[in-house]
């Protein structure tokens, strides 16, 4: 249903994913996971059409997303980060305006509509605007307008954010009911969502894919032995040197523990793949006198599994495997012999007052008069040159053409290369704006 091959995008020099490869079944979930800034944005706006790609390819239902764009923006439906959502209408309109610009047929429209607000629970909120809504239920609003068209393929950016408990638990549901019929790629940070509701799991990290695989067998690679964590009574240094010595033992960790009593130790113990050191553990710390107050075997998660995938050197390795070499932007360089141009430093003429404001040279390149310095005379008022267009703070009584920002806001917008007058939005050309201009002109023919 999707299929993704060395698709590759680069914003400049800077790669945002780069060789990513992989395939979604119909009918499946495919979890797409990663840190922030992996990447996983960036390929699902790609796969949405809304990015161009810099390389590879990428097909939903057949059709490919830079060649046929309007077919495939026709077979998905896409739930980004941000809900992208019209505040000021109502959640029922809000579907109707959705229905109708993916072309559901007028016929269907009111089924369709019925449909994504009962399986979004939103059938109670459906005449209310959408800016007195939640954020959990401006999320609803999202995932109804991308399956109100009934798409074969759904694309789910963080769909659960902002969702209270229940609520996750309530998007959770949908998700899985949708499978079989739709072919859904999820994005979130929520793992053990993801472990519970995806059949198969892609991590990427740096733009890299570093693993592709269903969540128990990434679980079963990781969990390559046994593990166990202890609850010690004793010396933690005898411990960890009487526990590294029992055969099949791989390493022996001391982890933080809280609320524990004094002299009382956590530890985590690894094992080989087919070593199971558990009754040699216990008679270790036995004879050697240290108590044992708990032993448990503990399992791989898949949290485990995607820190240590998306750890740095197992990204690094992945760069030089893959062949990758990031661009890397020339420093600008100045001719030979080139000397930068140094500004001189402003000179007074000979003879003037330091306190008289210099000449300013207008567009004709004539020189306006020099203003002297503002002194005190008693019982006489103080001279001011006013010059027509300068630049000296003037007010906009002193200065007829100072023109302000927020004139320049207020302008009309002129239309079309031929008109002859300004538009404005909320004045009709008919308005009395116009009449005041028709009245001055009798006014002028009747006196003359």
């Amino acid at each position: 249903m999707i299929e993704v091959e060395h698709l590759s995008k680069s914003y400049g020099s800077t790669p945002a994913i780069i060789d990513v490869t992989f395939a979604v079944e119909p009918g499946e979930i495919l979890g797409f996971l990663g840190p922030n800034g992996a990447g996983k944005t960036t390929t699902m706006r790609i796969l949405a059409g809304y990015l161009p790609a810099t390389g590879g390819t990428a097909r939903v239902a057949g059709f490919d997303v830079h060649e046929n764009s309007m077919a495939v923006r026709q077979r998905i439906g896409y739930l980004p980060e941000t809900p992208p959502l019209y505040p000021e209408m109502t959640v029922e309109g809000f579907l109707h305006f959705v229905a109708r610009l993916k072309r559901v047929p007028a016929g269907d429209r009111q089924e369709r509509v019925e449909y994504a607000l009962k399986r979004c629970n939103l059938l109670e909120k459906r005449k209310v605007l959408i800016r007195k809504l939640s954020k959990g239920f401006r999320q609803r609003v999202g995932i109804a307008q991308a399956i109100v068209h009934d798409p074969p393929a759904i694309i789910l950016d963080e769909p659960t954010t902002g969702l209270d408990p229940r609520q996750i638990i309530d998007a959770r549901n949908l998700i899985k009911s949708l499978a079989g019929d739709h072919t859904i790629i999820l994005s979130t940070h929520i793992l053990p969502e993801v472990s519970m509701t995806c059949s198969r799991v892609v991590i990427i990290n740096r733009g890299l894919v570093v693993a592709t695989d269903t969540p128990e067998n990434l679980m079963a690679q990781l969990a390559s032995g046994s593990r166990y964590e202890l609850e010690v009574d004793g010396d933690a240094a005898v411990a960890l040197q009487l526990l590294e010595k029992v055969p099949g033992v791989i390493s022996v960790d001391l982890m933080p523990a809280e609320n524990l009593p004094e002299h009382r130790h956590r530890l985590r113990l690894t094992a080989g793949p087919t070593a199971e050191p558990a009754p040699e553990i216990v008679a270790a710390l036995v004879s050697a006198g240290l108590g044992l107050y708990q032993m448990r075997p503990v399992q791989a998660s898949l949290e485990d599994v995607f820190l240590e995938v998306t750890t740095e050197e197992k990204t690094l390795a992945l760069e030089k495997t893959s062949g990758f070499q990031p661009e890397k932007t020339p420093a600008a360089e100045l001719p030979s012999g080139f000397q930068p141009e140094k500004t001189p430093a402003a000179e007074l003429p000979s003879g003037e007052e330091s306190e008289k404001t210099p000449a300013t040279q207008s567009v004709s390149g004539e020189h306006s008069e020099k203003t002297p310095a503002p002194q005190s005379v008693s019982g006489e008022q103080e001279e001011e040159s006013k010059q027509v267009g300068s630049s000296s703070g003037a007010t906009a009584e002193e200065n007829p053409f100072q023109i302000e920002s927020e004139t320049l806001e207020s302008a009309p917008t002129w239309v079309g290369v031929n008109d002859q007058r300004p538009v404005y939005e909320d004045v009709d050309l008919e308005s009395d704006l116009w009449a005041s201009d028709v009245k001055d002109e009798s006014q002028k023919s009747h006196n003359n």
